[in-house]
């Protein structure tokens, strides 16, 4: 089943089902007006969506529409929580090299995790605004989870089961803003702005066999400017599942509907710079940090330069047939002015 949330009805959007080759949808008011809604009743719900979704893939659903990914905002608006991992240790090993530093054996069994701001996302064709260049804009290309209600403690066994949706991410780092905040102790906070997830969020049995033991086992596909950038695998490399993710979560507190768990920057292990990029054979990368880090160990210093305004990113994945699964995510760079 696939879900999405038109840009209409208020802060939180429309519900709408949409069809497996993401061509109609069909608003669901009469089952529930927005995501978070069905969510917090999902095993109540779910049937009954199921069944427009059934129809509507089936061709036999009345009042279905035309699918419009530009009309979309993010599945969740907004959530009562996103934090976001980082799963793919081969890109915080890269950061610590590029430091001259180990990572640290902890980190191989303790995931890293950080809290975003989770009141207001952006939608999939909306631009990633900012006032400045100076601030070191990137993408982040993810995976990410929704979970249902999950209690303090919950296992990963429990956890997994809990995996209600999943959905790409565009998680934007201000890289020049992160060292002086990492500096004082407390965490990313104004280098981590608004965030914007794929037009559509599936749920795991929609994905068949490329959802496995919690892993998205599909390349995630990453362009700058309409030139590929990234395909990596989502399965591989993940040292945690999304499963464990969700679990470490609840280790010390019980996790609500609707709560948004990220992998973390998709990052495979791979050779030198020449040969890790898609130019040069290899499966390139999901953010432009990872190849100044490259470029950092390779030759003393970083010289791709990060995102100015104008340019575009595109995020998406697609199923073995060559489809789109979840819709793109196309951003533009934007300026925008400081208030007055």
């Amino acid at each position: 089943m696939k879900l999405a949330t038109l840009k209409t009805g208020g802060r939180d959007g429309t519900l709408v089902v949409v069809c497996r080759d993401l061509s109609q949808c069909i608003a669901v008011p009469q089952i529930a007006a927005t995501l978070q809604a069905a969510l917090d009743e999902w095993d109540r719900i779910v049937p009954q969506l199921q069944a427009v979704s059934d129809a509507l893939n089936a061709g036999t659903a009345a009042g279905a529409q035309a699918f419009d990914a530009a009309a979309c905002h993010s599945p969740l608006p907004r959530a009562y929580q996103w934090a976001d991992g980082s799963a793919y240790l081969n890109h915080v090993e890269l950061v610590r090299k590029a430091r001259n530093s180990e990572v640290p054996a902890s980190f191989w069994t303790d995931p890293l995790m950080y809290q975003g701001g989770s009141d207001s996302f952006v939608g999939p064709r909306d631009p990633i605004d900012a006032i400045t260049e100076d601030w070191g804009i990137d993408l982040e290309a993810e995976v990410a989870v929704v979970t249902g209600d999950l209690p303090l403690g919950a296992s990963v066994a429990q956890a997994g089961q809990a995996i209600r949706l999943v959905m790409l991410v565009n998680d934007v780092s201000l890289r020049n803003l992160i060292p002086a905040e990492l500096a004082k102790g407390f965490g990313f906070f104004q280098s981590k702005p608004a965030s914007a997830f794929s037009p559509v969020a599936v749920t795991p049995d929609e994905l068949g066999s490329a959802w496995q033991d919690s892993k998205l086992r599909l390349p995630l596909r990453v362009q700058i400017n309409e030139q590929p950038f990234g395909c990596p695998n989502a399965g591989e490399d993940m040292a945690f599942s999304f499963a464990q993710l969700v679990a470490h979560v609840t280790k010390t507190r019980a996790m609500a509907a609707g709560s948004i768990i990220g992998s973390g920057t998709v990052s495979n292990k791979q050779g030198d710079l020449h040969g890790s990029s898609m130019a040069n054979g290899g499966v390139g990368y999901c953010c432009l940090a990872e190849v100044r880090m490259y470029e950092t160990i390779e030759s003393g210093a970083a010289v791709t330069p990060f995102l100015h305004f104008g340019d575009r990113v595109r995020i998406e994945m697609l199923n073995a047939e060559g489809a789109s699964i979840f819709g793109a995510i196309e951003q533009t760079v934007r300026r925008v002015q400081a208030p007055a």
